[in-house]
């Protein structure tokens, strides 16, 4: 069985999130218990499981994600990574739609040799600053906002790109303020820097307490700061060690990540469900 390890929202190896993905003969998926054995083995921010769909429905393939120690409910880069790999082997062209927790998400491949993807957009809800989420951090948030059950994040805007570089958060400290983690953004530094908006992404309660780069935490970055830029098409660096470029666009429910992906790794797996 195929496995393969592909660095997305980057175009040069080493870079950006590595995802493993694992494309399925079968017309199901396996046993839960073997897949999040496969995920914490391959022991990245997260693994894909995709399986095809039959001919005619409303999906081509069905998707899941795990992280080394649970099921997410919704992915960017991972799903990503599985496009790049279906279309890199030939096993797609074109607009793909995949069967995943959040609905029917969308990829599409261009000439270019970039990807978009066609994701829920999240919803954000001004809250108060949380008690302890300061010293948490070790920097004052300017707002914060809560990203409701699409991805389960908190998003805390900072004060500006240094400040956002330089966190070193407590993340023990940090599991008690989201159901996933907590997003942290400001934006540029130099307006013409290629880059709109800088991210970082922690996420203890799912066993990454650093997610190099977060195509799902886009889908609630790309609302907010769409809405204080004033602009649609926005695009945003994930300021982790790895780094990854995410270009944004809102479409109202929907939020469109165009990135690039490469295969770093392609080996075999010896272990059957």
């Amino acid at each position: 069985m195929r496995i393969r390890i592909v660095d997305a929202f980057t175009d040069r190896p080493f870079k950006g999130n590595p995802a493993g993905v694992l494309l399925l003969d079968s017309d199901g998926f396996p046993d839960a218990d073997w897949l999040q054995r496969v995920a914490a083995e391959v022991n990245l921010s997260e693994t894909a499981f995709a399986h095809p769909l039959p001919p005619g429905g409303g999906a081509d393939w069905a998707l899941r994600w795990f992280t080394p120690v649970t099921e997410v409910g919704m992915c960017g880069h991972a799903t990503l990574a599985t496009a790049h790999v279906l279309h890199s082997t030939g096993r797609a062209s074109g607009a793909l739609r995949f069967a995943a927790r959040p609905g029917i998400l969308g990829a599409t491949a261009h000439e270019d040799g970039s990807l978009t993807l066609d994701f829920p957009t999240s919803p954000l809800t001004p809250v108060t600053v949380p008690d302890g989420v300061p010293d948490a951090l070790g920097a004052e948030p300017l707002s914060v906002h809560d990203t409701s059950e699409h991805i389960g994040d908190l998003l805390v805007e900072l004060a500006d790109e240094r400040t956002v570089r330089s966190l070193t958060p407590d993340f023990t400290a940090l599991r008690a303020f989201s159901e996933r983690g907590v997003i942290v953004t400001a934006p540029a530094d130099e307006p013409d820097g290629g880059y709109d908006f800088v991210s970082r992404g922690f996420f203890p309660n799912a066993g990454i307490d650093e997610d190099p780069v977060t195509g799902s935490a886009h889908t609630a970055l790309a609302p907010f700061w769409s809405a204080r830029l004033g602009r649609t098409e926005l695009t945003g660096l994930q300021v982790s060690a790895r780094t990854g470029l995410v270009r944004t666009s809102l479409r109202g429910d929907r939020t469109l990540l165009t990135g690039r992906a490469v295969t770093v790794i392609d080996g075999e797996l010896h272990s059957a469900p």
